[in-house]
């Protein structure tokens, strides 16, 4: 599934602006719409423009592709003669938050705009107007994957899950403790379609790890069409444990050197329901043939890939980066979706602004609640109130704090939260930490 991309650098301002033409007259506001079937495969063609991405798709794989537009979640700008200048969309999807419940959320995807046309409010237009469609169908957040970092964060997107990107040594041992036990099958791509939706989500129903999503049809049909020979070699394999498939695995190959076997695995997506899984899973792909490493992208930060291995420096980490963006629409909703730490019964008062949304912006009390159970919120969503906070940010740095990825006393150190009382920053910490055991925010899929 492509990226969120876009090409425009616009002001660094919440407001929208209009900016001048070449005659000195102040340009009439962008007016978005929503862009009918019939023309999607045109903003399809703009977003893969915008990100350098090659020419328009053939009419086979647009088949398969438009099936991930999501009839009246697309958006465009046009210009004044008709053609579209810009373009955002999203599908619906519910996100996993700490605890294990999930909130109806928008996933957004191929924002782009005509490199003729930034720097002129456009893509202030197409956000506001996404999200505000977002709020309006009831969807607690909104996710991306950012191709540049400093775009969305002026819209409220804060980053809420990173991963590291691995190289492993092909054919590296692993340690006789290892948790092991199942067996991995390959599998053919007619095979792949019927059974992967549903192995995933049984994993994603099982799992408490924050950040998590739904994945759609349009979502499956769209990553498992047929790979054209550019593509390079696709494989997929599952894991079948005491109880069943419980994991799976999808790579490309590609050559990395001039000699034979020279090639590099790529790895694409893998989820699993249990430690024994997952290792056997990089057991398995760590021993195909021919391979000089295997390369993961953007996985877990608690992936313990490293501590399989009998040499653990067969496990590079070669970067780590921001994975999902995150935007809270309902602050309210968001709050009481998810569970909180023990913080000695004492409530926590937190004034979040949002300039976007007059329901997010106010005080916010989190913790002992009368009618809290385990340290969660309410279950109707309490206002937000006036009065004296002990912590205050916007809602970019909420959504840094809220799936678990960066600790308050992290965001207060480095400005992007204020302690009113210093006192209440250890028991944020204690508040927004993920549950023990469930892992560190982590997304995993692709869009």
């Amino acid at each position: 599934m492509s990226t969120t991309g876009t090409e425009s650098r616009e002001p660094e301002t919440d407001a929208p602006h209009t900016p001048p033409s070449p005659d000195g007259a102040a340009r009439p506001a962008a007016e978005v719409r929503l862009l009918e079937p019939g023309e999607f495969r045109a903003a399809h063609a703009l977003f893969g423009a915008a990100l350098h991405a090659g020419g328009p798709v053939d009419d086979d794989h647009w088949a398969l592709t438009r099936l991930s537009y999501a009839p009246g979640r697309t958006f465009g700008v046009d210009l004044p003669a008709g053609t579209l200048a810009g373009t955002a969309m999203s599908f619906g999807s519910a996100l996993t938050v700490p605890g294990g419940a999930r909130v109806p959320m928008a996933a957004v995807t191929r924002v782009g705009v005509r490199a003729d046309r930034t720097r002129r409010g456009l893509l202030t237009a197409l956000m506001r107007e996404q999200l505000t469609d977002a709020a309006d169908r009831g969807e607690v957040a909104a996710t991306l994957r950012a191709s540049e970092a400093r775009i969305y964060g002026r819209f409220g997107y804060g980053v809420a899950s990173r991963g590291r990107n691995l190289r492993v040594a092909a054919g590296a041992r692993f340690r006789p403790h290892t948790p092991s036990g199942g067996e991995v099958r390959l599998l053919h791509p007619e095979e792949a379609a019927p059974l992967l939706p549903s192995l995933y989500a049984r994993i994603l129903g099982a799992t408490t790890r924050p950040g998590p999503i739904v994945r759609d049809e349009g979502w499956w049909a769209h990553v498992l069409r047929p790979r054209r020979s550019a593509d390079g070699a696709r494989g997929i394999a599952v894991h079948t444990g005491p109880d069943g498939d419980d994991g799976f695995a999808t790579w490309t190959v590609r050559q990395e050197g001039t000699d034979f076997g020279e090639n590099v695995l790529e790895l694409g997506d893998l989820h699993a329901a249990t430690p024994q899984a997952t290792a056997g899973l990089w057991r398995f792909l760590l021993g195909i043939d021919l391979l000089r490493a295997v390369s993961a992208h953007l996985r877990p930060l608690d992936e313990p890939v490293d501590l399989h291995l009998e040499d653990p420096r067969a496990c590079r980490t070669t970067g780590i980066g921001d994975e999902t963006w995150l935007r809270l629409l309902d602050v309210p909703a968001a709050l009481a979706a998810r569970t909180w730490g023990e913080a000695g019964g004492e409530p926590l008062r937190i004034r979040v602004h949002d300039a976007l949304f007059a329901g997010n912006d106010g005080v916010h009390v989190i913790g002992a609640h009368p009618t809290a159970t385990n340290g969660a919120y309410p279950t109707d969503p309490a206002p937000a109130e006036d009065g004296p906070a002990d912590l205050e940010c916007d809602v970019t740095g909420l959504a840094m704090a809220y799936l678990g990825d960066r600790r308050p006393s992290e965001l207060v150190a480095s400005g992007w939260w204020t302690a009113h009382d210093r006192a209440a920053v250890p028991r944020a910490d204690q508040l927004f930490a993920a549950p023990a055991m469930s892992g560190v925010p982590w997304c995993g899929t692709f869009f």
